[in-house]
C-alpha cells in the first residue's frame, strides 16, 4: 500500500492543475519509470521549477538535493523536507548531502540529481561526476529525462504560473559497469559524460549545449536495463 506523504502529494496535485491551465505540458515516456526498487534519476536543469515539474510528472515518489540557501528559514525548512528535500552545500563535497542520498539508495527510494550543479538555462553545461560515483556504489539504475521548456521560468514562484510548451521526455533505465577499485577522475568524469549524453539525447538539439551530438561522438556503450 502506497504511504501517504500530505505535502508532497498536495503540492503534485497542484502542480499537475497549473500546468494543464496555464502550459502546453506533455509527458513522454511515463511508461519508463520503475515502479520500485532504488533508482537515479538524472535530468538537465533550467529553473527552480524543475523538481516541482518531475515531482508531478513522474509516477515516483522523488527525493532530491536542493542548495542550501534555498533552507532560510524554519518554515522554508520545514516545507523543503517535507516535500523531500535536503540541503547541499555546492561549494565543498558535502558528506552529509552525500550520506543523505546513499541512504535514500539503500531503502529502494528514487533519488533525483541534476548533475550540472546549477541552472543552464537552455543550454547544457558541463556535469559533476557525482552521480556516477553514487551510481557505481549503489548499483542503482539510471533513468534520464530531458526536460524542455522551463528556461523561461525566474522566480521560484512560477510554479503557480508555469507558461509556454513544456515536455518533460522520460527514456530508458541504464547502469553503469561494475569496477574493482576506486575509480580515478578520469574514469568518473568518462562515465558522467556518458550519463548526460543519455539526457542530451531526449533534448532538442539546441539545449545539448556541451553534449552536442556531433558525427564524432560515440554513443554511450553502458548497459541497458
Amino acid at each position: 500500500m502506497k504511504k501517504p506523504h500530505a505535502v508532497y502529494d498536495v503540492c503534485n496535485l497542484a502542480q499537475r492543475i497549473s500546468l494543464r491551465l496555464f502550459a502546453d505540458y506533455k509527458v513522454e515516456g511515463k511508461e519508463n519509470v520503475p515502479p520500485m526498487g532504488r533508482l537515479i534519476i538524472v535530468a538537465n536543469h533550467q529553473s527552480n521549477l524543475d523538481p516541482a515539474l518531475l515531482g508531478a510528472s513522474l509516477s515516483r515518489r522523488i527525493w532530491f538535493l536542493a542548495k542550501d540557501g534555498m533552507f532560510s528559514n524554519w518554515l522554508v525548512n520545514w516545507f523543503l523536507n517535507s516535500y523531500g528535500a535536503f540541503p547541499l552545500d555546492r561549494q565543498s563535497s558535502d558528506m552529509r548531502a552525500y550520506r543523505w542520498a546513499l541512504g535514500k539508495l539503500e531503502r529502494d527510494q528514487a533519488l533525483v540529481i541534476f548533475p550540472e550543479g546549477t541552472r543552464s538555462k537552455g543550454s547544457m553545461n558541463k556535469a559533476i561526476p557525482g552521480v556516477a560515483r553514487l551510481a557505481l556504489k549503489t548499483g542503482a539504475p539510471i533513468l534520464p529525462v530531458g526536460i524542455v521548456g522551463t528556461e523561461h521560468m525566474g522566480h521560484w514562484m512560477r510554479v503557480v504560473n508555469p507558461t509556454g510548451i513544456i515536455r518533460v521526455n522520460v527514456g530508458n533505465t541504464f547502469s553503469l559497469p561494475s569496477m574493482d577499485g576506486r575509480p580515478s577522475p578520469a574514469v568518473l568524469e568518462s562515465l558522467t559524460d556518458m550519463i548526460m549524453q543519455r539526457v542530451a539525447a531526449l533534448l532538442p538539439e539546441r539545449y545539448r549545449g556541451v553534449y552536442a551530438i556531433t558525427p564524432s561522438t560515440k554513443a554511450p556503450t553502458l548497459d541497458a536495463r
